[in-house]
């Protein structure tokens, strides 16, 4: 009688966990990717500083980190190495071409972040040409995302929150569970679908696009609806962090209220700190804090998200009428939170300032780029029919209704909390 041996395969989460590690290893023992330039005035500067061919290298240096880790993904996960070598070199020329757009002084004066771009070009490339199918399905979405969420907590940093006093986490705590839980009641009063519910719950409360796609992996949600999703958080992010600076002027709110205000209902880090910036530095230190401790209850929410949903969506536990086991839950759980918070956890308490200093720009900017790739390969699977389609309204009311609620809300702890 013969056997079969069964081959050991890593599960997609394991996977990111291990690659973003080996990133952070490589990273810790020498092997620092230099910080390409993006930013640039006029042609120029982008002939002499961006497309100079020292810098030319450091994005061939990058495109080999990223190309390599992507190849050992599809090894490790079993799946064909043959169509990526087409596909990651595309998308990720694709994303430098966003980066560098967005690295313009025009685009910068308008505060407008590099993976709207990522995302746009994407879209219109998918929306204007016909793409292979081989192409699309052998896109890397969910890997991208997965490790720039594990990098991500290379920079959640505990001690640095938690020197700015208790008042921060404090807010961020309140303004979570309340933003949270009236996201979630008006969805369902809305009758949107569960998965975006989920995700704009999240959007709105945590950290915007982070939050999404950690929600997003924890629930194994739908690429086009986190597409959905990060757009919404994207295109109110930009008036919010115009006007709101201008609101706190208008009613002289002292720039610590202004600072927690704008820190706990801006969505993006990078629109949190342009209009932080606008109102002063110590506006710009609050707002950072409290978006920084905001970012603290990602990998705690993503937890909790996906228990919720392996408990209220799982067909095996609905068909019996009993709640799903703890193996079922461990199934389900997104394992790059494992990843997320042992980051945070290594460079929070394990690591020296001056390890954390000479690794901290390189995976942050890495971090970035992942991101980036992932926004692009969304961009390139959705169509614009599916993605603003008849059924949109609804959640998209319930976006910008619940982040009203997130503005007034947020304003009045923070007064509360700040104030005197």
């Amino acid at each position: 009688m013969t056997q079969t041996k069964t081959k050991f395969t890593f599960t997609e989460d394991w996977t990111v966990v291990a690659l973003g590690f080996l990133i952070i290893i490589l990273s810790l023992l020498g092997l620092i990717i230099q910080v390409p330039a993006v930013k640039w005035t006029d042609a120029s500067e982008l002939t002499e500083k961006v497309l100079a061919l020292g810098n030319l290298l450091k994005f061939i240096y990058q495109f080999l980190l990223i190309f390599a880790i992507a190849i050992l993904g599809a090894l490790l996960m079993r799946k064909s190495v043959k169509n990526l070598l087409i596909v990651v070199p595309a998308v990720y020329v694709l994303t430098i071409v966003a980066l560098v757009i967005a690295g313009s002084s025009a685009m910068r004066a308008l505060n407008l972040e590099g993976v709207i771009f990522s995302l746009g070009i994407g879209l219109a490339i998918s929306n204007f040409f016909k793409l292979p199918k081989w192409f699309v399905e052998s896109l890397s979405t969910e890997l991208f995302v997965k490790i720039g969420l594990v990098l991500l907590g290379t920079t959640v940093i505990f001690a640095d929150i938690l020197k700015a006093g208790s008042l921060g986490l404090i807010q961020a705590l309140v303004v979570v569970l309340s933003v949270w839980y009236f996201a979630f009641w008006l969805c369902k009063k809305l009758k949107v679908d569960k998965e975006l519910t989920m995700m704009i719950s999240s959007a709105v409360s945590i950290c915007g696009v982070s939050a999404a796609i950690a929600t997003s992996g924890a629930i194994k949600g739908d690429p086009k609806k986190l597409s959905y999703v990060i757009s919404m958080v994207l295109i109110t992010a930009i008036p919010m962090m115009i006007f709101m600076p201008y609101i706190a002027h208008y009613f002289n709110f002292s720039e610590e209220v202004t600072g927690a205000w704008l820190g706990g209902s801006i969505d993006t880090t990078g629109a949190v700190v342009a209009s932080g910036s606008l109102v002063g530095e110590t506006a710009l230190k609050i707002s950072t804090i409290v978006k920084f401790s905001q970012n603290v209850l990602l990998g705690i929410a993503a937890f909790a998200i996906s228990v919720y949903w392996t408990y209220t969506q799982n067909p095996q536990a609905k068909e019996e009428g009993s709640k799903p086991t703890l193996k079922v839950i461990w199934e389900r759980f997104p394992k790059f939170v494992i990843g997320f918070v042992g980051a945070s956890v290594l460079f929070s308490f394990f690591l020296s300032q001056e390890a954390i200093g000479a690794v901290k720009d390189s995976l942050k900017n890495l971090q970035g780029v992942w991101f980036a790739l992932a926004f692009t390969s969304i961009g390139l699977e959705t169509k614009f029919s599916e993605l603003f389609d008849k059924n949109s309204k609804k959640p998209f009311y319930a976006f910008v209704i619940a982040q009203l609620f997130n503005i007034v809300i947020t304003l009045v702890i923070a007064y509360f909390l700040f104030g005197s």
